[in-house]
């Protein structure tokens, strides 16, 4: 594309993004300050028309831009605004890593809607990070064992696990002592899988009483991550924003959507192509792949513990959204969210 043609294309998008309305030939040329006559300014409009970039929606002359010519212009046109000082201040101040995990995917999820006002969401990562404080075996009748978990956030939790014989308390607590040595401050499962490890490289110099203690802990932890991954997948928050939206004629189809929002199927798999981007994804109109979200745009970005994506968050607009503004507030609460979470799990040890 010549240089005057992507100089249309950015005065056309950015005034339908402000006004929501088809701009016309005449209007173009005020807006785009290029010295040409407004014959040339219909004829570069109907080429964009035929390369699939613009589109006319009545029959006037006027035209909005199409999925493609969208992406064209997030990708190579988009002036991204940095975000002043106080509005990253407010956002650290809704991340305190004081505060447990799950509020802080919640409060993210929240400051979000409220800074873009448009719907948000923070997914609940699928693998669990709480660390292990402590562990600890009480016996109980009929060969059972209560296994205590103590994790981070002064969480508690117990189960009980059958076993094939009794063992004596002084016997649980030779095997707890040995645990807690070994897997205190690790997460769920990193300890699950280096205990485990550990049983087969070390299969020959394991003790019984060792080897049913690595048992009886991943037990115990399985228990526990399954019952994490039974929670609620997702935080979401100004769904009501859709609604005011498509009242002014910014989204369709909000029915659907929201019952994209109740099954979470559809969302979850647009996330899970987020999981591995290198900072801000975006996804535009259909190029979601979901039919729930085609007159919507996404924008998506990973949050980290130690550098590791756990989980990805989001927000759900129009697709004549105000990118240079909501592209900076996803990436920075990525960056701040991951910084708190890494914190917390730090302080944690």
């Amino acid at each position: 594309m010549k240089d005057r043609d992507l100089i249309l294309m950015k005065s056309l998008i950015e005034s339908y993004v402000r006004e929501g309305l088809p701009i016309g030939s005449k209007a173009l040329l005020r807006s785009s300050h290029l010295s040409v006559s407004p014959a040339t300014i219909r004829n570069i409009m109907a080429d964009l028309e035929r390369q699939g970039l613009l589109l006319s929606p009545h029959t006037s002359s006027g035209r909005i831009p199409t999925t493609q010519g969208l992406r064209i212009f997030v990708d190579q046109l988009l002036q991204v605004k940095n975000l002043r000082g106080e509005v990253i201040e407010q956002v650290k101040r809704s991340l305190n890593p004081e505060n447990e995990v799950q509020t802080l995917l919640s409060n993210a999820s929240n400051i979000l809607s409220d800074m873009t006002k448009m719907a948000s969401l923070v997914q609940v990562p699928e693998k669990p990070f709480q660390r292990i404080l402590q562990i600890e075996f009480v016996p109980l009748s009929d060969n059972r064992i209560l296994v205590i978990l103590v994790l981070q956030d002064n969480i508690i939790q117990n189960r009980v696990i059958q076993v094939d014989r009794a063992y004596t308390r002084d016997e649980l607590s030779v095997m707890a002592n040995f645990l807690n040595h070994h897997v205190s401050g690790k997460d769920l499962n990193t300890a699950r899988e280096e205990l485990l490890q550990q049983m087969i490289d070390e299969k020959q110099q394991l003790d019984e009483l060792t080897r049913q203690a690595i048992i009886l802990a991943g037990q115990g932890i399985d228990s526990q991550a399954n019952s994490q991954n039974k929670t609620n997948s997702l935080h979401i928050s100004g769904q009501t924003n859709l609604v005011s939206m498509a009242s002014h004629g910014q989204i369709d189809n909000l029915e659907r959507i929201f019952q994209a929002f109740k099954q979470k199927q559809q969302i979850l798999n647009i996330l899970e192509r987020s999981m591995v981007a290198d900072g801000v994804k975006i996804f535009i109109g259909e190029e979601s792949g979901e039919q729930s979200f085609q007159d919507c745009s996404i924008v998506t970005a990973p949050y980290k513990l130690e550098g590791e994506p756990v989980g990805v968050l989001a927000v759900i607009g129009p697709t004549r959204m105000p990118y240079d503004k909501v592209i900076p507030i996803v990436d920075v609460t990525a960056k701040l969210l991951s910084s708190a979470i890494t914190q917390k799990s730090s302080d944690i040890r």
